[in-house]
């Protein structure tokens, strides 16, 4: 197993440690921040594959400290938390995170996730399904060897996962995808039944989209079904 650098960012020292001590004990190096603004320091030195964060903390909370995070970095976000709201797992994810554990949670299942993202994050198989390096589909472009976006000449920042979902369906353009089949290919089949992550990804897609172009619609829903991406007659590409 390939080793990574996680970051922990909890106010309570012991979680921390607990969490660290069992990173740490399958050959991943951590690093422990108790608050949001000393993670948002030191993730430039430390470069983190992942961080994991709790959201009640003093000061500037989870919420806060993900929003901060993501107008810089894409780095994948596991938010560990003792609220159990739905509306807080949505907020998590509308923000930008990859996934929501809550507190309590066992070791096993704690490992479960911290491997989820990190398996999409090192295997990127679905950059293995095409031989193409570049997809064009009218002001749209996907430079899928730099994993960049651009619409027109403005590039559209994507999460890891949102980057792999927008491809998966890009790729497969004028097929309908089922809510299973894309849970499946992105987050993993373990994932199959989690609806709501893949929800919430495709209304961040389309939001970065229509940020740059209100009237692009590049993802049709199919209620109850699933999702299709529809390619313009320009579509071309490039090897």
């Amino acid at each position: 197993m390939k080793k990574h650098k996680i970051m922990i960012v909890d106010d309570e020292p012991k979680i921390s440690r607990f969490i660290a001590a069992n990173l740490k004990s399958v050959g991943h190096e951590t690093l422990t921040c108790s608050n949001g603004p000393e993670a948002l320091e030191a993730i430039d030195v430390f470069d983190p594959d992942l961080l994991l964060l709790d959201i009640m903390m003093p000061g500037m909370d989870g919420f806060q400290a993900l929003q901060r995070l993501r107008s810089f970095s894409n780095v994948p976000v596991i938010i560990l938390t003792a609220r159990s709201d739905s509306s807080d797992k949505v907020q998590g994810l509308n923000l930008g995170a990859d996934d929501y554990l809550t507190k309590p949670f066992s070791l096993d299942e704690l490992f479960a996730r911290v491997n989820a993202v990190l398996r999409r994050l090192d295997g990127r198989t679905i950059l293995h399904t095409s031989a193409a390096s570049e997809i064009r589909t009218g002001a749209l472009t996907v430079n899928l060897a730099q994993r960049r976006t651009w619409l027109k000449e403005s590039e559209i920042k994507f999460t890891e996962t949102e980057y792999n979902l927008f491809v998966l369906l890009i790729q497969n353009a004028g097929k309908v995808m089922t809510h299973e089949q894309l849970l499946s290919e992105v987050w993993g089949s373990e994932y199959r039944d989690d609806v709501e992550y893949l929800r919430v990804a495709i209304a961040r897609i389309r939001q970065k989209i229509k940020h740059i172009e209100n009237k692009l619609d590049v993802i049709i829903t199919y209620p109850g079904v699933g999702y299709m991406a529809q390619m313009k007659e320009e579509e071309t590409i490039s090897h």
